[in-house]
């Protein structure tokens, strides 16, 4: 396999490979390429979410992150519809990622979970057909990290001029990456096909209305950083096969968080300061190499507290965030067996006889 070949591998796949090989030479080849792998990604990361940033305004950073995280998903997993309908969903998931969560912001607090709800509906609907590839919870996290992070007036209109930028950007990759792919699918084919009994539609409804309750509940008794609790839910409920036990993930969740906490705190009061702002990156080098859910939770803790600590300092930054975590994770634990249940009753076929 081509070195250049490999950087395209999940780190799941180079780690399988490495282990099915005899030969110590072997190994190295497949670890040097995922260590050059993650490399590359967080090294590109910075430099383009950098280059945004500056040009469209820091408060505009959350888009500039979203925008990378987009570019990299799309290379590989499309909307399953034509060229043509593909791009004009781009184009609407964009227009709600940045018009959406300023409403929101603004929005009195009965109009909250019917915009939440409506917004993050139409965002899965139309970019996810197949959840197991992951663009559920790429985009749940692009809308949840910008309902955090709403903008107003000028700024918005910035935010509006990075979302052409990128739809050229995004849009580019989609056309030379899937142009030749789903010719006969339209998105009106899509529509018709809309039923509840199809464990996608099931799963695209539970996790639109767990978010866009967790969201509301988080704006309206003014939790800090509730984006933190969304992130939690939100991936409990993402998990795809639809499952009504979330108990699993509910341990790993807390275990990664507790242990990324644990970590960043450690490593933050040992280190020199100088160390402090790398230590974002630090976190995601090391997510390159992460195939477990927990330790993939562990390490998005470190970019999340890099910016926290300097907000709410250290220790508030972490306790925050495990309580955030905690809250997140019991609504979503709580929310998916109920839904469950009445979904049971309701949608979910029935076995014979009964």
């Amino acid at each position: 396999m081509k070195f250049y070949d490999a950087l395209q591998l999940d780190p799941a796949i180079l780690k399988r490979k490495s282990a099915a090989c005899g030969a110590k030479r072997e190994k190295a080849y497949y670890w040097a390429a995922m260590a050059a792998r993650s490399v590359l990604i967080v090294s590109f990361a910075i430099v383009f979410i950098s280059l945004l940033s500056n040009l469209f305004g820091a408060d505009n950073t959350p888009l500039a992150v979203a925008l990378f995280c987009m570019m990299l998903g799309i290379r590989f997993v499309n909307f399953e519809y034509c060229a043509g309908d593909s791009l004009l969903t781009l184009a609407a998931a964009l227009a709600i990622l940045v018009l959406a969560p300023s409403a929101a912001a603004a929005a009195p607090a009965v109009l909250l979970i019917p915009l939440h709800f409506g917004a993050f509906f139409a965002l899965l609907y139309i970019t996810t057909q197949r959840p197991e590839m992951g663009n559920g919870g790429l985009y749940s996290f692009a809308y949840i990290y910008l309902t955090g992070n709403p903008v107003f007036g000028e700024a918005l209109l910035r935010r509006g001029l990075l979302a052409v930028v990128g739809f050229v950007l995004c849009g580019g990759i989609l056309l030379l990456k899937h142009r030749g792919q789903h010719k006969a699918t339209r998105f009106h084919h899509v529509v018709r096909r809309f039923d509840l009994t199809n464990p996608v539609h099931l799963w695209q409804l539970r996790m639109t209305l767990g978010v866009s309750l967790v969201l509301t509940a988080g704006q309206m008794f003014g939790v800090e950083r509730f984006m933190w609790m969304g992130f939690a839910c939100a991936s409990l409920l993402s998990a795809y096969p639809y499952s009504g036990n979330t108990s699993v993930r509910f341990r790993q969740r807390l275990v990664g968080a507790a242990a990324g906490c644990g970590a960043f705190f450690l490593l933050y009061l040992t280190t020199p300061e100088a160390f402090h702002p790398l230590m974002g990156p630090l976190g995601g080098l090391c997510l390159g190499f992460c195939t477990d859910y927990r330790y993939k939770t562990a390490m998005n803790c470190f970019g999340a507290l890099m910016l926290g600590a300097g907000i709410y300092g250290l220790q508030g930054a972490v306790i925050l965030r495990m309580v955030d975590t905690f809250l997140g994770v019991s609504f979503g634990l709580v929310f998916a067996a109920l839904f469950h249940r009445l979904a049971a009753v309701r949608l979910l076929p029935q076995p014979e006889g009964e």
